[in-house]
């Protein structure tokens, strides 16, 4: 059963968001990384791009597959969690401990429009 945390914002593609004021704080979920298997990459956005949610903002790559990261809110990446950068693997231990981008969010009404833990546990059927 994966990991599922209260109190953060789902969206359909497996990414996260934990808000704080309009800064948002976006990764994968459990679920996620344990369909990918061992992550060997992240692929992520420089510090002053902009990223749009429903668009590709980078991307996990692991033994199995490659997959896009979707940005479930639209603003500025303040910082990439350059850690990721030499162990990817961070992403497997610790999904949620593991952020890829800080983003300051340009409109926090998209946050209405994810799922909470019990819509995101029913979307992945758990």
């Amino acid at each position: 059963m994966s990991k599922i945390l209260e109190g953060l914002k789902y969206s359909e593609s497996h990414e996260w968001v934990k808000a704080e004021g309009n800064v948002a704080y976006i990764g994968v979920t459990d679920f996620a990384q344990k369909e990918m298997g061992d992550i060997t990459y992240v692929d992520m956005p420089e510090e002053g791009d902009d990223v749009l949610a429903g668009e590709e903002f980078g991307a996990l790559e692991s033994v199995k597959a490659s997959s896009e990261l979707i940005s479930p809110v639209s603003g500025v990446v303040l910082a990439a969690n350059t850690e990721l950068e030499d162990a990817p693997e961070k992403v497997n231990e610790d999904a949620f401990g593991s952020w890829i981008i800080k983003v300051e969010m340009s409109n926090a009404a998209e946050l209405d429009a994810l799922m909470d833990a019990a819509g995101y546990k029913a979307h992945i059927g758990e």
